[in-house]
């Protein structure tokens, strides 16, 4: 088992930034990508950003593209999401999420969750 634990959302203007943290815990050597999902309300749970545990491969949705940046601190056990130019349609709850797929995109990939954490981009 792998526990997530994510900090750092909050409410903020658009074009702020806002960083997020996951840390991992448990059998994290069993992790092939760690990442980052959201959810607005009435949407489904959408692929923000991953990277490969070992080999520190990131991906990116397209709508994050060059706004976002996901970094792995290996030795903190703790993945980063560091979202820049933030828009009102960022608003959602994202969750780190963890597993052992190998499609970095595919929800089913990722077998452990956090618990969310808010981001709110007022207009």
């Amino acid at each position: 088992q792998v526990q997530l634990i994510e900090a750092g959302g909050g409410l903020v203007q658009a074009g702020d930034s806002l960083r997020l943290s996951c840390a991992a815990s448990g059998r994290t050597f069993t992790i092939y990508h760690i990442g980052w999902f959201r959810q607005a309300p009435g949407k489904e749970r959408e692929f923000v950003a991953s990277i490969r545990w070992s080999g520190n491969i990131p991906r990116y949705g397209d709508y994050v593209k060059g706004r976002f940046t996901i970094s792995l601190d290996n030795a903190k056990n703790t993945v980063y999401l560091q979202m820049n130019n933030l828009l009102p349609e960022d608003t959602a709850i994202y969750y780190c999420a963890a597993g052992r797929g190998v499609s970095h995109s595919y929800i089913g990939s990722y077998e452990w969750w956090g618990q969310g954490t808010q981001v709110s981009v007022s207009s």
